[in-house]
């Protein structure tokens, strides 16, 4: 039998307290001492893709425009979230974040707050020709861009649409525009696809992309997965030693989701080339994580897998305007501060959160 840790913090250092000790200052503390420095922030669930790992070929029921964040209101959740809580990077995410026509104002506006944080996205590199301009133009910093695959043909069955050339150039697009590194996020269906994988690395090697091959998640929306049928860490690394050499990494992961290792012999835009695994399943690293997210109807969940929200666009609407900010920030802490040691994907009594992926945000 294999017995995967759950990656759950050391006991409590002597500062955390009970779950009624919510701090009312500081950074985004949970009780396990983990702080919270990066923001997930989702600002759509609509997507122009179909994945089949993510949601069903006829799409979702999409969030009422009426309850998505409005611009002036999520730029305000993020300003509190930089100036009082102290987030330091923020990715946009979706769905298709691209799909958000006010994103480069919304960018634009974190990007000219006084502690401006790190700002990435991730996309599925569908629009990006006709936007990165703009996006880097308003204080985008980095990028990853979805790709499972560079065959044809098992492109377009994952994704439900023949839009390879499109992503291609989309990559294309990133790196024109001087993001770099531009990162690939790819995950592997099934285990039949992973003959394509040491394919995929040479396309990034080659065009000097940076590779992070992800564990499929419990979060589809058919609620179908399967531990026994996922591609593992293990059965991915496998199969790249087949062709490449891979090599320690000799920078410290940190709190970063990726494992990486440096190819041997094989050199990217800025130094040796790298291949990275989120393992976030069998190899679980919750004990480092220090992120928090936001969902576009303006949800606080604090775990990727949370069956519980905290709700934020309430006091948004309801609360006189000189409340809203510490209202906001209290609402947060509580939510960091009730943070589990552990996702629990590996225990007996885990549940898949209701929400799909696409509806929390990478």
């Amino acid at each position: 039998m294999t017995i995967v840790g759950l990656g759950v913090p050391l006991p409590r250092p002597p500062h955390a307290g009970a779950p009624s000790d919510v701090p009312t200052d500081g950074p985004l503390r949970d009780t396990f001492g983990r702080v919270a420095k990066d923001l997930r922030v989702s600002v759509t669930d609509r997507c122009n893709l179909r994945c089949a790992y993510c949601m069903p070929a006829e799409g979702l029921d999409w969030m009422p425009t009426d309850q998505v964040l409005t611009t002036d209101e999520l730029v305000r959740v993020l300003t509190v979230a930089v100036r009082d809580l102290g987030i330091e990077r923020i990715r946009f995410t979706g769905g298709e974040p691209l799909l958000r026509r006010d994103l480069d104002e919304i960018i634009a506006a974190v990007a000219a707050l006084p502690e401006s944080p790190e700002i990435a996205m991730t996309t599925n590199g569908l629009g990006l020709p006709r936007r990165v301009d703009g996006l880097v133009a308003a204080g985008l910093d980095r990028i990853n861009v979805s790709l499972d695959t560079i065959d044809r043909a098992r492109f377009a069955a994952i994704t439900r649409r023949d839009r390879l050339d499109d992503v291609l150039d989309g990559l294309a697009a990133a790196r024109a525009a001087g993001l770099n590194p531009v990162k690939v996020n790819a995950v592997v269906p099934e285990r039949a696809d992973l003959a394509g994988v040491p394919d995929l690395l040479a396309f990034c090697l080659e065009h000097g992309y940076e590779l992070r091959i992800i564990e499929q998640m419990p979060l589809d929306a058919d609620h179908a997965w399967q531990r026994a049928q996922m591609v593992t860490a293990d059965e991915i690394l496998a199969t790249l030693r087949t062709r490449f050499t891979l090599l320690s990494d000799p920078v410290p992961r940190g709190s970063a989701p990726a494992a990486t290792w440096l190819v041997d012999e094989h050199h990217g835009p800025s130094g040796p080339a790298r291949v990275g695994v989120i393992a976030s399943v069998t190899r679980p690293f919750c004990g480092d994580c220090d992120r928090t997210r936001l969902t576009a109807d303006g949800s606080l969940r604090n775990c990727l897998f949370a069956t519980s929200e905290t709700d934020l666009r309430s006091a948004l609407r309801t609360l006189p305007d000189d409340e809203i900010d510490a209202a906001v920030a209290e609402l947060w802490r509580g939510s960091m501060w009730a943070k589990a040691a552990g996702h629990g994907v590996n225990t007996e009594g885990f549940r898949q959160p209701t929400r799909p992926m696409s509806a929390i945000g990478g």
